[in-house]
């Protein structure tokens, strides 16, 4: 069994120049609670992700619903001007209530202004690639997209969008999206427990397209987690960092964006492209879906 490189490995997304290292980094948790207003200490935040960089991150997932606008300005502040190996991959297709709500929105004119806010915030003329966000929290709801897919698409041939892929959607929808315009990654609820995508995710190997699975550790029942502690506790690492190796282990497609506000936490989550993963032990990780 082929084991994890350095940060996993790279990956270019399909029809691109954009080659990134597999473990990449989520920006999700930049912002304050239930990401939500600032964080609390803006200063680690901006130490985070430098350091990220310094490690070999070139892979970053934000999206300026997150804060609102924190994140992006974090991000901005931290890494402007951005390295050229730099790839930023930002999202639409919510917003934010003043409560902190989250709202489904994906009119094309909605998605035009998200995709605005995201080029002011981060500071670019152009985004590398958005994710259209369709679904609930974890589950595609399989509606027609072609509407939100076709605004997505006239965004990118008016040059201010490179290139799109899609989060928490199904086959079906991504083939309808496909009918319309290229799609470089998929961003799906996917773990070790919660394998749903195992179909998809093969099918989007065969296409070259990125998969990335989004809350890893989400989902896991007290049976389940002893299951992932005790190979843990084995191998002498976190259950994290077994959890994210097994992820790299899936498939050659599957990108990682774990996050956190703390240097020390990123530096834990960067370790988990050095995990190695026997055959038996990822037999005995694989028997996790099983037990749900």
């Amino acid at each position: 069994m082929s084991t994890a490189t350095v940060l996993g490995g790279k990956f270019t997304f399909p029809g691109t120049t954009l080659t990134v290292q597999r473990m990449g980094y989520g920006a999700m948790q930049l912002a304050g609670p239930h990401v939500f207003g600032p964080p609390k200490d803006w200063v680690e935040c901006v130490r985070v992700l430098r350091t990220a960089l310094e490690r070999g991150v070139n892979h970053i997932d934000t999206s300026d619903f997150y804060g609102p606008h924190v994140t992006n300005q974090i991000i901005r502040e931290a890494l402007s001007p951005y390295a050229d190996d730099l790839t930023i991959v930002t999202k639409v297709g919510a917003r934010r209530d003043d409560k902190g709500g989250w709202i489904q929105e994906r009119t094309p004119a909605f998605l035009r202004k998200s995709v605005e806010d995201n080029l002011r915030n981060l500071g670019l003329e152009r985004l590398q690639i958005v994710n259209l966000r369709l679904g609930g929290m974890s589950e595609a709801d399989d509606l027609p997209i072609d509407e939100p897919m076709e605004a997505m698409a006239e965004m990118q041939n008016d040059g201010l969008i490179e290139h799109i892929g899609l989060s928490t959607v199904s086959e079906k929808q991504y083939n309808e999206a496909l009918a319309i315009a290229p799609v470089v990654c998929i961003q799906n609820f996917y773990n070790v427990a919660n394998r749903k995508d195992d179909v998809f995710i093969d099918r989007l190997q065969s296409d070259g397209v990125a998969y990335v699975p989004y809350f890893p550790l989400g989902g896991f029942s007290p049976l389940q987690s002893g299951t992932l502690n005790e190979v843990a506790a084995e191998l002498g690492e976190t259950p994290m960092a077994v959890a994210q190796a097994w992820l790299l282990h899936r498939s050659g497609n599957v990108l990682l964006i774990p996050g956190t506000s703390k240097v020390a936490h990123l530096e834990e989550n960067l370790k988990a492209a050095d995990v190695e993963l026997s055959a038996e032990v990822l037999a005995r990780l694989d028997g996790i879906a099983a037990e749900a």
